[in-house]
């Protein structure tokens, strides 16, 4: 994305604020927030917008969800869960207005469901939307030449299995493109191309139910590897950026107060599986970065902080939550979302509610930064969720 926005650099100025705008602000990237100037070494990836939460639930305990209970949107945070879903149909539809503190037209819109062909299998797809907007093309004269709709969208399927009466497993393929042009192939007379990627996911869930004096607790384990595929170009090859690999392992633990509460405590820690870029070392990073290979970025991801170990484990970003439950009816989350001050120092609370009525729910979330210079601070996200399978008892 960085390779694209420069070749804007010449053409239009109007697209060139507005990209770099998006760029830095959904990376967050330290020179936004950090406390004091050190060397830049950030973990550089394209397509960003596939790093954002894209639901209320998770989103409002600190941005997790490897292994909360079960629900209609644990493909994003780990579809293995599908498979131990009280329903057997699900479908949820989430919206995102993104940067709204700063910019008023980009929005991610999220669309995820599932099926369960039996109690040990499912099948399960989602479809999210990242717009940035209008963008109103000038040239260097100020004079209006067009709009542009510069848009990145990803759609997945995924299959889980369960392995155990507690262990599951799941795969997923997704594809990701990512047009930042537009359409306008031709740009201060070098060439530019929509990117295109595919990727693979695996994911493991283990959930173990506990007999307790109040009732049935239960204890969740997972594990998500995401987004392993391709590098993503912009100009048919000639550079490529990384596609955000994440790996995302969680734990949670549900306990039942009485017959009518229940409260959960959950944890999620994150490392992005691609390079750390030294710009004290531009360009000779830049040759080596677009000659590795995706496999040979995932690997070097773990030991190549120029920091070491201390750097290493400062690119790990974590997050805590709790969520309430009454009657299984009412929601009431809370979480915490932290990362190092030297690797984006997003830091910030989030709160948010849900309510389940039949065969609907709706759930929001709302994100209170710890720095006022957050850009994040203020985000709202909304989900409305059905239960198919209940929906359709219902008709019956």
């Amino acid at each position: 994305m960085m390779y694209f926005c420069m070749k804007f650099k010449t053409e239009n100025s109007n697209l060139m604020k507005k990209c770099f705008l998006v760029l830095v602000l959904i990376a967050a990237i330290p020179a936004l927030n950090r406390a004091q100037e050190v060397e830049n070494h950030p973990v550089t990836i394209g397509v960003q917008s596939l790093t954002i939460s894209p639901e209320a639930r998770g989103s409002a305990m600190g941005d997790l969800g490897a292994a909360t209970s079960p629900d209609v949107n644990s493909q994003f945070w780990n579809p293995a869960k599908y498979v131990f879903t009280e329903s057997n149909a699900g479908l949820s539809f989430s919206f995102t207005p993104w940067l709204r503190r700063l910019v008023d037209d980009i929005n991610l819109t999220y669309l995820t469901g599932y099926y369960k062909f039996s109690d040990r299998s499912a099948i399960s797809s989602s479809l999210r939307y990242f717009s940035l907007g209008e963008i109103k093309m000038t040239n260097w004269q100020g004079q209006d030449e067009a709009s542009a709709f510069p848009n990145e969208y990803a759609f997945d399927a995924a299959y889980s299995q369960k392995l155990s009466d507690y262990f599951s497993m799941a795969t997923a393929l997704r594809f990701i493109y990512s047009d930042l042009s537009n359409g306008r192939n031709t740009t201060g007379g070098s060439e530019t191309y929509a990117g295109v990627a595919v990727a693979a996911d695996v994911a493991l869930f283990y959930q173990r139910p506990l007999q307790l004096a109040t009732g049935d607790a239960r204890l969740g384990l997972g594990l998500n590897i995401s987004n392993i595929g391709s590098k993503i170009s912009y100009d048919a090859g000639a550079s490529s950026s990384f596609i955000p690999a994440n790996l995302r392992l969680g734990g949670s633990f549900d306990y039942p107060i009485d017959d009518f509460q229940r409260i959960s405590f959950s944890a999620d820690v994150n490392k992005l599986m691609a390079p750390t870029t030294d710009y004290s070392k531009t360009a000779e990073n830049i040759d080596y970065y677009n000659d590795m290979t995706s496999l040979q970025g995932i690997i070097s991801s773990f030991n190549d902080a120029p920091g070491g170990l201390a750097e290493e484990l400062r690119e790990i970003y974590w997050s805590v939550g709790a969520e309430y439950l009454y009657n299984n009816q009412f929601a009431v989350r809370a979480g915490y979302y932290h990362e190092d001050k030297y690797k984006g120092n997003r830091k910030y609370f989030t709160a948010g509610a849900g309510f389940k009525l039949n065969v609907f729910q709706l759930d929001a979330a709302y994100v209170v930064s710890v720095s006022q210079t957050n850009p994040l601070d203020g985000t709202l996200r909304f989900s409305l969720s059905f239960d198919l399978f209940g929906l359709q008892n219902l008709m019956r």
